[in-house]
């Protein structure tokens, strides 16, 4: 790699990120208070963004921006961009970063295929979660794996709303205290929002592995949806989906502020790819 182009992989993946939160967000907003908007996940959303005018330009840079997050999830698991180093909790959130790396880049390549016209819409991605559960419950031990992933993602929705109010939102954010003032709030909101979403996620996974039936899973689309169908489901949906388009605005504020040192993750990658060239080349002679 180039130098700073860990830094700019990482500010163009979390600006990418954001506009998804926005238009997620936005859309649910628009559904609680009647709006004409609906209840959908990422890439419902992303899919009613290429049915705007240059909706296929627009998607294209919003999947380029996604496998540039992807990418940076990568010098974060595996090459340790943050320095976290190799304790348990470490190894747990780098492992975390992983799974988003792996989700992160299948969404941008989904969405690089809607831009392109090699596929078709995917809907709300309630059909892939229902069909990745069954594609677990199939699996030897299904039910019991189900529900430790479902007891995994509650668990870490609780964790989310922990580290939300009890942590400092803006460590690791060189913004000054004006700036401090609205990120901090927009992260705190955003966070529990997202907290509220994992818990119910999770808590529906929980429920299909002990029915051992995938109809009852549910992913970003249905967990709001349930929100909205239940007394008063409009205001829990519209709270919800305020902290979600908050939560954009706040990944915005992390492309801007974040303070980022990926040198050693440079170096590593670059001595991968040595490695890697040398490979070749000796294979070749």
């Amino acid at each position: 790699m180039q130098d700073q182009s860990a830094e700019r992989l990482a500010r163009l993946g979390y600006a990418a990120r954001g506009v998804v939160y926005l238009l997620v967000g936005g859309l649910a907003v628009m559904a609680a208070l009647g709006r004409g908007g609906e209840t959908t996940g990422s890439k419902g959303a992303l899919q009613t963004l290429l049915e705007q005018p240059l909706g296929t330009v627009w998607l294209a840079i919003v999947s380029a921006g996604l496998l540039c997050f992807a990418a940076w999830r990568v010098l974060q698991s595996v090459f340790d961009a943050d320095h976290l180093g190799r304790d348990r909790k470490a190894l747990l959130r780098r492992a975390g970063w992983g799974v988003s790396a792996v989700m992160n880049a299948a969404l941008a390549f989904s969405t690089l295929g809607w831009a392109l016209g090699y596929a078709a819409g995917g809907g709300d991605g309630e059909a892939s979660a229902r069909d990745w559960t069954a594609s677990v419950l199939a699996v030897p031990l299904g039910q019991w794996l189900l529900g430790a992933v479902g007891l995994g993602i509650a668990a870490a929705g609780i964790g989310v709303a922990v580290k939300a109010w009890r942590s400092d939102i803006d460590e690791g954010l060189a913004c000054d205290d004006a700036a401090a003032r609205w990120v901090v709030p927009l992260g705190r909101a955003g966070m529990t929002a997202r907290a509220v979403v994992f818990v119910l996620i999770g808590v529906f996974l929980v429920i299909a592995a002990v029915t051992a039936d995938a109809r009852d899973a549910r992913g970003l689309a249905g967990a709001l949806r349930t929100l909205q169908e239940q007394p008063y489901g409009w205001i829990l949906l519209a709270a919800t989906a305020l902290g979600l388009f908050a939560f954009g605005l706040f990944q915005f504020a992390v492309a801007r502020y974040r303070h980022i040192d990926a040198g050693r993750a440079e170096r590593l990658s670059e001595r991968v790819g040595r490695g890697a060239r040398r490979a070749v080349g000796a294979a070749g002679g």
